[in-house]
């Protein structure tokens, strides 16, 4: 069964993502939006979360009330512009865990490398919630989810900014359980393996390294 894409079209995360593809963008406006952007997609990944009823005494009385019903998800961000929507994230879920997938891509063949390799023992209890500004290629998201499945994740998301049909459709058929949000599906990607129009090198974009 081919895994959902769930586009993320809240006007305000629209808003925001068109002053983050800005070339004139500066760095400190670029992190606050997309700190903002990633909160709200967080929102949307986590919508299905399974719930159980707790007792609980408010100042007015006792009620049977909600709570998660399984561990906070944790957030898996691949290295390195991924870290770059972990903020908005924890500040959602401030006590999830996060683990770090250290992959980078292959200027001449485009397929992605492992250099580091960190994640929480417990994936199987939780939601994985894997974490990268650009779909790409889809090679890279791809391996990263390959490294989780051989560590016996559970359930698994994949949430990116901007994602290209051919990324989509390489992760889709590497990974068809594995469902997609993100904030824009754009055109195409260039001879370079760029997104278009995309936003340009998010990691560099991020830490202002170009």
């Amino acid at each position: 069964m081919q895994n959902s894409v769930t586009t993320v079209d809240h006007p305000l995360v629209q808003h925001k993502l068109t002053l983050m593809r800005d070339k004139d963008t500066a760095l400190p406006e670029f992190r606050r939006l997309l700190r903002e952007i990633s909160l709200l997609l967080a929102y949307e990944v986590t919508r299905h979360l399974e719930l159980k009823t707790v007792t609980v005494e408010t100042p007015v009385s006792e009620a049977e009330l909600p709570v998660l019903a399984q561990p906070e998800p944790c957030f898996i961000t691949i290295l390195r512009a991924g870290n770059g929507l972990l903020d908005g994230m924890l500040d959602l879920i401030p006590a999830a865990s996060v683990g770090h997938v250290g992959l980078y891509r292959d200027p001449s063949t485009l397929e992605a490398v492992e250099y580091y390799y960190k994640v929480p023992q417990d994936m199987n209890r939780r939601l994985a919630i894997v974490v990268d500004p650009m779909l790409a290629t889809g090679h890279t998201a791809v391996a990263a989810l390959e490294l989780l499945k051989r560590d016996n994740a559970g359930a698994l998301s994949f949430v990116c900014l901007v994602a290209a049909p051919e990324g989509i459709k390489t992760l889709q058929d590497a990974h068809p359980d594995v469902p997609i949000f993100t904030a824009a599906v754009d055109e195409r990607l260039n001879e370079k393996g760029y997104i278009v129009p995309g936003l340009g090198d998010a990691g560099d974009r991020i830490f202002g390294t170009k």
